[in-house]
């Protein structure tokens, strides 16, 4: 391990990538020639710069927040995370249904952390985290300050208590993106839904079951032009994968494109129990991933005509450009 001191959330199904394991193949080649030349380090070097003015200030001002004022602390980090991504280049493009309200409990897939400015971009919410990022220097501050729930995951006896303090923010009507996969993938797949702290949206709230609506996230294009799947690990940060080295070689990679699916909302009893809840939710996380990555418009999935399509939940997509691993 190298000084920056945090690896990715561990080897996903054996997939790390060939560089985790030493040695470069040909698409790792063509990641690191992305990010070469002096304008890419300037980019990267320019918007550490910015961050490391403007970020002490905020934090100093959500600190006072949380103790004074709980929806200006609700909103600072939306505005803040708004801020990152036009810093970024990052165009984040919001489709399907409407965001819940009030407390909701959001299932989304994960592949990077950059799925966190992405989401937090989109409206005022936190997250719920393993409990290791609470001892990050920087990254669990910013993990505090934005009243993230950590959760002991390896500790199945602590999933009571892990339940209970989300059902407590809840409770508060806050709204909390769980990411169930329990890790993070390459962005070109998702992982299948554990389903136990997903009981936590157990619960009737003002005469209403807490709603779980299941979310997208997808890494599409990068200066408007689509991503493949041998480039997508550029921006998922998995594996083996050190976050330090992987937010440097982002930063100077130049805008990119991140879709953010909102599927329809979920809720245990209409789903006949949490593991039933989980297996749903992952079936139109997934459907929405592989339309996302075949491309689309505001309007739907773009589809070649003269092409063979399957309906997946229902979008239209082009057989051949699914994902083998998404097909069964």
């Amino acid at each position: 391990m190298t000084s920056s001191g945090y690896r990715g959330p561990g080897t996903v199904g054996g997939l790390a990538p060939e560089r985790a394991r030493g040695g470069l193949s040909s698409d790792d080649a063509r990641l690191e020639a992305l990010g070469s030349g002096w304008l890419a380090t300037g980019r990267a070097a320019f918007i550490i710069g910015v961050l490391t003015i403007v970020t002490p200030p905020l934090m100093l001002v959500q600190h006072i927040l949380l103790r004074t004022w709980l929806d200006g602390a609700r909103g600072l980090p939306h505005l803040y995370h708004r801020f990152i991504a036009r810093l970024m280049g990052m165009r984040v493009r919001v489709t399907g249904a409407a965001l819940e309200a009030g407390p909701c409990l959001i299932a989304a897939n994960h592949s990077s952390w950059v799925d966190i400015v992405a989401l937090s971009a989109v409206a005022p919410l936190s997250f719920v985290s393993k409990s290791e990022v609470a001892g990050w220097p920087i990254f669990g501050s910013f993990a505090r300050l934005q009243r993230t729930v950590f959760v002991e995951r390896e500790r199945r006896s602590r999933t009571h208590h892990s339940r209970d303090e989300i059902q407590k923010r809840l409770a508060l009507g806050d709204r909390l993106v769980l990411f169930p996969e329990g890790t993070s993938s390459d962005g070109n797949r998702v992982l299948p839904f554990k389903s136990a702290l997903l009981g936590a949206a157990n619960m009737v709230i003002d005469a209403k079951p807490v709603a779980v609506q299941p979310v997208t996230i997808a890494y599409t294009g990068r200066y408007g032009i689509p991503l493949d799947r041998s480039l997508r690990p550029a921006f998922t940060w998995y594996g083996d994968m050190e976050l330090a080295p992987h937010l440097w070689a982002l930063l100077k990679l130049g805008p990119f494109e991140v879709d953010v699916v909102l599927h329809d909302a979920l809720d245990i009893a209409s789903c006949d129990g949490r593991k039933e809840l989980a297996i749903t939710a992952e079936k139109r996380v997934r459907a929405g991933l592989v339309a996302a990555l075949c491309g689309r418009d505001a309007g739907g999935i773009r589809v070649d005509e003269g092409r063979p399509t399957v309906e997946m939940k229902g979008y239209s997509v082009p057989i051949n450009d699914i994902p083998a691993e998404q097909v069964s």
